[in-house]
């Protein structure tokens, strides 16, 4: 593989990583209310649940689910349900008050537990397989090899990762978080409409 087809993964896959979505929302939601060490750990499963698509999509799942669509269907289906889940939890949570909704979240969910929350986020759509599926048979040679798989698959992992990093350490910002303060209920069902929007929209399109 070329350099050029290299920098084109790059920055095709960048582009599709910074875009809002269900993952760059719940990095800023998890950094604006626990700071941003535990969004660097929910940010580190994003990356590792986009690689985990990348390899289904090495796998043949893009070609699957162009052969079964009923499968991509009920595939995004399941990720709604589970968006819409998480919606409605910050929708109820609310109206609590930050100190007691902060240590109860944070007694709740681990480091590691974040890292799942990560991956089971990014998995929660499976269009990825379908972009990955695509990236791979425009820019990667049959013949392509092992190494040029990994080094596509680190890629991928640190744009994702690395842009929800970057969200985080937006949202953990001391004025942003005293804003948060302020208007903690308002910016909480912010967060859980939009969560539900990207839900439905993943179920409709």
């Amino acid at each position: 593989m070329t350099l050029s087809a290299f920098l084109a993964i790059y920055f095709v896959h960048l582009a599709a990583a910074i875009s809002p979505g269900p993952a760059v929302l719940m990095a800023a939601h998890t950094s604006l209310r626990e700071g941003m060490a535990r969004g660097v750990w929910l940010s580190v499963g994003i990356g590792l649940g986009a690689c985990l698509w990348a390899c289904a999509a090495l796998f043949g799942l893009a070609v699957l689910f162009r052969i079964a669509p009923a499968l991509l269907t009920a595939l995004k289906f399941a990720g709604a349900a589970y968006l819409l889940y998480l919606a409605v939890k910050m929708w109820r949570h609310a109206p609590e008050p930050f100190d007691a909704a902060v240590t109860e979240t944070a007694s709740a969910r681990s480091n590691l537990g974040l890292v799942w929350l990560g991956i089971a986020t990014q998995l929660a759509n499976p269009k990825p397989a379908v972009f990955f599926g695509t990236i791979f048979l425009t820019f990667v040679p049959p013949q392509a090899p092992l190494w040029a798989y990994a080094a596509i698959l680190g890629i991928i992992f640190v744009n994702d990762a690395g842009w929800n990093v970057l969200v985080s350490r937006i949202f953990s910002l001391e004025r942003t978080r005293r804003a948060y303060l302020r208007l903690k209920t308002a910016i909480e069902r912010g967060f859980g409409g939009l969560l539900a929007l990207l839900g439905l929209k993943l179920a409709l399109t």
